[in-house]
C-alpha cells in the first residue's frame, strides 16, 4: 500500500513493534554456525546498524514536522534492534561485537556534514546496500539462525527503503525536473561506489554466502532504478524494494 502521510508510517511502525514483541526474539541459545569470513563481515554490519540516531532525529525536529520526527524515531528504533539482533547472533556463534569499524566511522562523518535531504540521500546508499547484504545472508547460510535473523532485519529493511523515498521525494519536489533527475542520477553513481566498496570489504564473505562479486554490484545498480525514479517523481509513488525489484 502507497503512504501518502507520516501518520500512516507511524501506524505501520507501531503495528511492527507489536508484532515484533508478540512474535519474541529467534532462539537464540540454539547457537550459530558461522564461517570466520562471515563472522567478520556481520560484525561489520553490527557496527554500521549500532547508533544513537540523535543527528537523524535533530534534522528532523528542525524540519518541523512533528509527524515525520515521531516516525524517524521509531525508524531509528527499528535501526538499534537490528544492532542488537546482530550482537545476539554474533554471541551464539561465539563471536564478539566490534568497537568500531573505519567505514562506519567515515559513513557517519559524512552524514552530519549534511543538511537533512544530503543526509537521507546518503542514508539511502547504505540501506540499499544492506537489502542485498541481508538476503545474500539470509539465503546463502545454512545456519537457521543465521537464515532468520537475516530475514527479519532484510523485511524491516525493504519497509525503510520507501519511507525514506517518501521524505525524499518531498523534499526534491521544488527543484526543476532535469535538477531531480541529475540528483538521483548522481545517487546512483555514489551508490554504485559504495557497492564496489562493501565488495571489497565484504568480498570473502560474499563468496562464502555464494554470491560473486559482479553479482552484488550489478544486482544493487538493476534495484536502484525504481528508488530514483520514486524519489524524483512528481506524484507518490512507492518503489519496489522487495522481491520483485531484483534486490
Amino acid at each position: 500500500m502507497i503512504k501518502t502521510g507520516y501518520g500512516e508510517w507511524i501506524a505501520d511502525f507501531g503495528a511492527e513493534r507489536e508484532r515484533r514483541a508478540a512474535l519474541g526474539d529467534p532462539d537464540w541459545a540454539r547457537g550459530a554456525r558461522l564461517a570466520p569470513a562471515v563472522v567478520r563481515s556481520v560484525q561489520k554490519f553490527q557496527v554500521g546498524e549500532d547508533g544513537d540516531g540523535s543527528e537523524l532525529i535533530g534534522k528532523a525536529e528542525r524540519a518541523g514536522d512533528a509527524g515525520y520526527t515521531e516516525a524517524v524515531r521509531l525508524f531509528v528504533a527499528e535501526e538499534q534492534n537490528h544492532a542488537r539482533m546482530l550482537a545476539l547472533l554474533l554471541a551464539a556463534g561465539e563471536a564478539r561485537t566490534l568497537q568500531g569499524h573505519w567505514s562506519d566511522a567515515a559513513f557517519v562523518r559524512l552524514r552530519r556534514l549534511m543538511g537533512l535531504k544530503l543526509e537521507l540521500l546518503v542514508l539511502m546508499i547504505a540501506e540499499v546496500v544492506a537489502l542485498r547484504y541481508y538476503r545474500a545472508l539470509r539465503d546463502g547460510t545454512c545456519d537457521p539462525l543465521t537464515s532468520e535473523t537475516a530475514a527479519r532485519i532484510l523485511a524491516d529493511e525493504e519497509r525503510h527503503v520507501p519511507f525514506h523515498c517518501q521524505r525524499l521525494r518531498e523534499g526534491l519536489a521544488g527543484l526543476p525536473r532535469p535538477v531531480r533527475r541529475a540528483v538521483t542520477g548522481g545517487w546512483r553513481v555514489l551508490l554504485g561506489g559504495a557497492a564496489v566498496l562493501v565488495c571489497v570489504d565484504h568480498g570473502p564473505a560474499l563468496r562464502a554466502l555464494g554470491v560473486r562479486r559482479r553479482t552484488f554490484v550489478a544486482d544493487v545498480h538493476r534495484s536502484s532504478a525504481a528508488m530514483a525514479s520514486a524519489m524524483s517523481a512528481g506524484p507518490a509513488r512507492e518503489p519496489a524494494a522487495a522481491e520483485g525489484a531484483g534486490v
